[in-house]
Order: structure tokens, then C-alpha cells, then sequence
């Protein structure tokens, strides 16, 4: 009986070798998709750390000795900026937590009189309260509020005294004074040697960049908006020898 297929069909004969000219096509294909996956992958990259940057969490330098003993000058800070955002009902708003501000967070905001600066400071009197100090001691409403996290560097308190220049009285004492709507009276930790809502008045929420989470790096260094070469050859060169490993990831409180 003959077989319904023929012979040669049922014999497995071998895959014809791919020529030289198509392998060369396939490795000339791969160089070339390569690259473009790296790109690709550079820009999701850079698209992430914009929004990331520009909703999430921004890097902050402190630039001064206001907040010290807490946080100290060359601290590098990641701040939340979207804890204290309004919501309005955005899919962000429905992912991420957010909440007011609180008495005792510690902001991040544009310097009301120059918008391009950022100042850090605590939260100590919330919209609607009245503040007051009395020898360098913080009452609102009337109760005295814990001095855990103030430091005073200077044992003189200065009476309101109108002989006494004006920066002298404000710092140690203080009329009751109601916060607005929609604004925080801040102060610095280091009581004696800060410029705060004690001089410049009540921060507007609209100035709010977030809240101070945690030290990333912390190096004794002044900010700067440029450096020498010379400059960063030294931090180079000292990086771990003078960089202050005990407070990595410390959380700022």
C-alpha cells in the first residue's frame, strides 16, 4: 500500500544555514537597538527624577546654624513635598498621604521677604492661635510650650525695653501677637541666633515647600551655588574622613 505522503516529505532534512550576510545584518541590528535602549532607559530616568523632584521629595542643604543642635550646618535634608499638600482630589492626592501641618514640624519655605531663599524652621503656632513669649520661654493660648528641642547660647534674657534696640527685645520677648489664616509662626532651635517669625512675622502656607524627613549626607560645608576646583578637590579628597557618617539617614524630629 502505497504511503498518502511521499517518502522525501517524512525524511527531516537539515534547516538551511543562515547566510554571512544575515548574520552580519542581525549583529548590526543589535549595535544599533543598543544605544537606543540606553537612551531610553536615561530618559525614563530623568523623567522619574523630575517628577519625582518637582511632586515628591526635593534634596536641601542647610545653609545656616538656626536649627543647631538638631540639625547642623552641611546637613544635606530629603524634604516630603507632598505631605502638607491640599489634596484637591487628583489621583497624587488619593495615592500619597498628606496632612496639615502640625506644631513642632520642621518646614522648609521660601523666605516670605525673598522668595529666593529657603529657610528652615519649626512650627510652633498654627492659624488662629496667639503666641507670645515671656523670657525667651513660648506660650500659645497661654500655656507654655516644652523647650525639648530650643537651645539658648546666650544665659542674658533682654526685657522689652524700648531704650534696647528692637532686634534685642524681640528676641527675648514678645507681644501676644494672633497668627493669621493660612499662615505658621516659625522659629529656629537655636533660639539665641535665629532670624525667624520672631522678626520677619508668620509664614504664608503658599511659601510651604514640605516637611524635613531625614539627613542624607552631612559634611561641614557652607553652601554655595558654585565651587572651584580647588574646593572640590578638597571635598574629594576628605569626603570620608570628614564627612559625618553618625548622622546618615538620621531623622529629622
Amino acid at each position: 500500500m502505497e504511503p498518502d505522503v511521499p517518502p522525501r516529505a517524512l525524511s527531516a532534512e537539515p534547516d538551511p544555514a543562515p547566510s554571512r550576510d544575515g548574520a552580519a545584518d542581525g549583529v548590526t541590528r543589535a549595535r544599533r537597538t543598543r544605544p537606543r535602549e540606553y537612551l531610553q532607559a536615561i530618559l525614563v530616568a530623568v523623567i522619574f527624577a523630575l517628577f519625582a523632584r518637582t511632586f515628591l521629595f526635593q534634596a536641601f542643604q542647610v545653609p545656616s546654624s538656626s536649627m543647631e543642635r538638631n540639625i547642623l550646618v552641611g546637613d544635606h535634608l530629603i524634604v516630603n513635598k507632598f505631605l502638607f499638600a491640599s489634596g484637591g482630589g487628583g489621583l497624587l492626592s488619593r495615592l500619597l498621604p498628606h496632612r496639615a501641618v502640625r506644631r513642632g514640624d520642621v518646614i522648609v519655605f521660601k523666605f516670605p521677604e525673598d522668595p529666593r531663599r529657603d529657610f528652615i524652621k519649626r512650627v510652633v503656632a498654627l492659624p488662629g492661635e496667639t503666641v507670645e513669649i515671656r523670657d525667651k520661654s513660648v506660650y500659645v493660648e497661654g500655656m507654655r510650650l516644652p523647650d525639648d528641642r530650643a537651645t539658648f547660647s546666650d544665659d542674658r534674657v533682654w526685657p522689652d525695653d524700648p531704650k534696647l534696640p528692637e532686634s534685642y527685645r524681640r528676641r527675648d520677648q514678645s507681644r501676644p501677637f494672633t497668627v493669621p489664616p493660612g499662615s505658621y509662626f516659625a522659629l529656629g532651635d537655636n533660639r539665641d541666633n535665629s532670624y525667624d517669625s520672631r522678626f520677619w512675622g508668620p509664614v504664608p502656607a503658599e511659601n510651604m515647600k514640605g516637611r524635613a524627613m531625614f539627613v542624607y549626607w552631612s559634611y561641614p560645608l557652607e553652601p554655595a551655588k558654585r565651587r572651584s576646583v580647588k574646593e572640590l578637590a578638597a571635598i574629594a579628597l576628605n569626603f570620608f574622613r570628614k564627612t559625618r557618617w553618625e548622622r546618615t539617614l538620621l531623622p529629622v524630629r
